[in-house]
């Protein structure tokens, strides 16, 4: 087994604690905490990760969160199934994983994780992290993020609940289109899905509003699921290899 350099001192230990209510059996998910004001110039040479140009360029909170992505990416890799490499950027600006590799990587707020599994278990892994919105911002939010019916649905929700159903939404969304696109190749947006249901113990189910493939179609449903973790919103969607091609 290779071993890795030791963590940078703007990241925590990494954690493997699996926050959500459903089991991804095959998956290795590995989190931390960073701090950007405690990124060093040479914390990429000394944790064996190359800066690419356009991280160069960012500011130190984005330099330390890919950091710390990268970092939780390469020690999932590694627990996985031995490979020892960190995902690169690709043209689409998302990461790119070893071909025989299902994988996510998210952060926000002070946190970042990532989640990978084989593509002969899962062919597809999508998880999004976001900080909860405020009451006032959500509904600001709100026609930007969801469809009309979603927005009929919020009206029928407690005042209380609307913060977390709208930053829930656009979590559950962007974990979407990241365990989707590898599988169609084709861009979508918030317009393009919508958040049928979802349940307090985690559940949340999704239906397509396009044509994405010929596998992935307007009214294909699918699950996904969510917590709280730690202030704030985390979501998966997970796709099982050999899934059917209709729901």
């Amino acid at each position: 087994m290779n071993r890795l350099p030791a963590l940078p001192a703007c990241c925590t230990p990494l954690r493997a604690d699996w926050p959500l209510p459903f089991a991804l059996p095959g998956s290795v998910w590995l989190s931390t905490d960073f701090s950007p004001t405690q990124l060093a110039a040479d914390d990429f040479a000394r944790s064996a990760i190359t800066m690419p140009a356009s991280i160069q360029r960012s500011v130190a909170k984005r330099q330390a969160e890919f950091l710390a992505g990268r970092l939780c990416a390469r020690a999932a890799l590694l627990q996985l199934d031995g490979t020892c490499t960190v995902p690169a950027i690709g043209e689409d600006r998302a990461p790119v994983w070893p071909a025989h590799i299902s994988g996510a990587i998210t952060h926000s707020n002070g946190r970042a994780g990532a989640l990978v599994a084989l593509k002969s278990e899962w062919q597809g892994l999508g998880i999004d992290l976001e900080k909860l919105l405020s009451t006032e911002r959500a509904q600001r939010l709100a026609k930007e993020i969801l469809t009309p019916d979603e927005r009929l649905r919020m009206a029928a929700v407690p005042a209380e609940q609307i913060a977390l159903l709208v930053t829930l939404t656009f979590s559950v969304k962007e974990s979407l289109f990241k365990a989707l696109f590898p599988l169609v190749q084709k861009r979508f947006y918030f317009e393009h899905a919508e958040v049928l249901g979802w349940a307090e113990d985690g559940h949340v189910r999704l239906r397509l509003l396009t044509d994405l493939s010929p596998e992935w179609q307007h009214g294909r449903e699918l699950d996904a699921q969510f917590c709280l973790f730690e202030g704030q919103v985390l979501s998966v969607v997970a796709i099982k290899a050999g899934t059917p091609s209709a729901a």
